[in-house]
């Protein structure tokens, strides 16, 4: 009784200790976003004062040597390539979690898990790279010119899968193991407990997963550039080009001047305020996510 209350004594001293720190960490996070956001908003503000920002919604495309800077083709661009990809990394992603946790034998879970780390942390010029040579020219087979938002749409998939296969395992792996069995007890097949107990309870962790998969996808830049075609033009088919948010920002930026460098800074604002909002969705959502007791 005596050693307990000592080792009890010493990690409430090192959580005395580590708290400040830890305070002190989420703070300078939270200084640091919000000077990338002020910063935005400063080197954007030209193009927005004075209801300027009107003009990315109402001009009819983006010419910026014409001081026309319509965004709305290369958002529902962006948009389009990011849900396209999380409407198939979504039920791939739930799958191979599924697996992970209830189907796979220790080790080849443990080898798949390894695969889905590497994965996600391939740098994405080698998707880009893997979908410039490979998957751009298969598409073209079928419908040139192949770099299209399909190819943006399926290069994005990849790159998300190991996100939401690894966070959805996560979030079945911290169902109260008492409930599984309980279910067991009860006589239910594996499938009636994935489908009645394990998935409703994991609901909130994998919808975080995928909200920020979507994030993710929002704020790619390279590999989309390298395989959409970037022709700024409203998305009317998956086989046509087009060109995202960020890929136009990569491209310009380093020529752009006056107004057309304050309507880029403008487009990155609104992708940090698209992503902000994502991440704050995916946190609130993942706080109903069961713990064990």
């Amino acid at each position: 009784m005596f050693r307990s209350g000592l080792d009890h004594g010493r990690r409430y001293n090192a959580d005395r200790l580590l708290a400040p720190l830890l305070r002190l960490s989420a703070a300078v996070g939270a200084l640091l976003l919000l000077l990338v956001v002020g910063f935005l908003l400063y080197e954007a503000w030209p193009v927005l004062r004075g209801g300027g920002w009107q003009a990315f919604w109402r001009d009819e495309g983006w010419y910026p040597l014409e001081g026309l800077f319509g965004l709305m083709p290369m958002l529902w661009a962006s948009l389009a390539a990011a849900l396209g990809a999380v409407l198939l990394a979504t039920p791939l992603g739930l799958a191979s979690a599924i697996f992970l946790q209830f189907y796979a034998p220790p080790l080849p879970a443990k080898l798949f898990r390894l695969v889905l780390s590497l994965l996600a942390g391939i740098p994405s010029v080698i998707y880009g790279l893997w979908g410039l040579t490979v998957l751009v020219p298969l598409i073209g087979r079928l419908q040139p010119p192949g770099a299209s938002l399909l190819a943006a749409v399926l290069v994005l998939t990849l790159m998300i899968l190991p996100t939401v296969a690894l966070t959805g395992a996560a979030a079945l792996g911290a169902v109260p193991r008492a409930w599984l069995t309980g279910a067991e007890a009860l006589g239910m097949s594996r499938k009636g407990l994935i489908l009645g107990v394990a998935l409703p309870a994991a609901r909130s962790g994998i919808a975080g997963g995928v909200l920020l998969s979507i994030a993710r996808a929002l704020g790619e830049t390279m590999a989309v550039l390298m395989v959409a075609g970037n022709v700024v033009q409203l998305p009317t088919g998956l086989f046509e080009p087009v060109r995202v948010l960020t890929a136009n920002i990569a491209l310009e930026m380093a020529y752009a001047t006056d107004g057309h460098r304050a309507a880029l800074f403008a487009s990155g604002l609104l992708l940090t305020l698209l992503v902000l909002v994502l991440a704050i969705a995916a946190a609130r959502v993942s706080r109903g996510e069961p713990r064990h007791g």
